[in-house]
């Protein structure tokens, strides 16, 4: 089998990873490298909150191996998610923003985002340890109020780097839609992103479909399957909070085993933060790999303390 398949979970700072998954031994400047230990993929949560400072992405880079891959969170300006002037460096608020009010999009505002956040990443890109930026849309970001092409200002300021969207409203994939979106996506070559998630007709619960809209990569985020915490919790941990039994891990190892026959590459990122969920689920899903013979890192290492 020739097929690449990375695995990690949705960030590495977690806090229900500190208090139930690190070894007490490891320091808070150390669990990036230890997690390079266990996983050789790993989504970047912080970036989605504040753009990052290229001092500190150095030291990313400095605490991973060779091989190593970042996927990258873009900022929630550019994912339509109501932002307040806090979450933006100072240099680039809008003067007069008052402080509890939501930051107005515009094209200037986006495009000096942009600029700011790659610049703040371009260590990792210098290191080769980029996989791809990922866009999780709002909601609210709907057929019935938006078109797909306002993130071509987007898809066009990121110079051919590899740009996935998780799209959060079914309304995106249903009936006649959902052939408009995977064109959009196919011919410009966006990732689309597949979910594995509760089995609910909410309009933010995504189904369960596969898409490859890009050769060089496939992506699937495992978010649970706590309908009623996906849909009313109103923090991350309760969201999901889904602790994955072995045969719906089985399902999803079989839905990235069949992406990757479309794919060269497929990132799996285990989004059930709640405790030690997610790293368990992804070295579960690591080993299942690893006996199908597809090399993904050391899966008996990530719970071996």
């Amino acid at each position: 089998m020739n097929a690449n398949i990375l695995v990690g979970t949705a960030s590495w700072s977690d806090p229900g990873f500190i208090a139930d998954w690190y070894p007490h031994s490891v320091s808070a400047a150390d669990r990036l490298r230890w997690y390079a230990e266990h996983f050789n993929l790993v989504e970047v949560n912080s970036t989605f909150y504040h753009i990052p400072a290229a001092r500190v992405v150095e030291r990313w880079c400095e605490q991973t191996p060779e091989g190593f891959v970042f996927d990258v969170k873009l900022h929630r300006l550019l994912s339509r998610h109501s932002t307040k002037p806090e979450f933006l460096p100072a240099r680039l608020r809008p003067s007069g923003a008052a402080k509890d009010k939501k930051v107005p999009l515009t094209p200037a505002l986006e495009k000096a985002v942009l600029k700011s956040f790659l610049s703040g990443i371009r260590p990792l890109e210098d290191a080769g340890k980029v996989g791809a930026l990922l866009l999780q849309l709002s909601p609210s970001f709907s057929p019935k109020k938006n078109n797909l092409t306002e993130l071509d200002t987007i898809y066009e300021a990121l110079e051919g780097r590899t740009l996935a969207v998780e799209l959060r409203n079914r309304d995106w994939v249903t009936g006649k839609q959902l052939e408009d979106t995977e064109k959009y996506f196919a011919e410009r070559e966006i990732t689309f992103v597949n979910v594995d998630g509760p089995k609910d007709t909410h309009f933010m619960v995504m189904p369960g479909i596969d898409l490859v809209t890009n050769p060089k990569l496939s992506y699937l985020r495992a978010h649970g399957r706590n309908a009623k915490g996906f849909v009313r919790g109103r923090d991350v941990a309760t969201r999901f909070n889904h602790d994955y039994k072995k045969p719906e891990l089985k399902q999803i190892a079989e839905r990235s085993i069949r992406l990757a026959d479309q794919a060269r590459q497929v990132h799996v990122v285990c989004n059930n933060n709640f405790s030690n969920y997610a790293p368990k689920a992804a070295a579960a899903l690591q080993k299942m790999f690893q006996e199908r013979g597809v090399e993904v890192g050391d899966a008996d290492k990530a719970f071996a303390f």
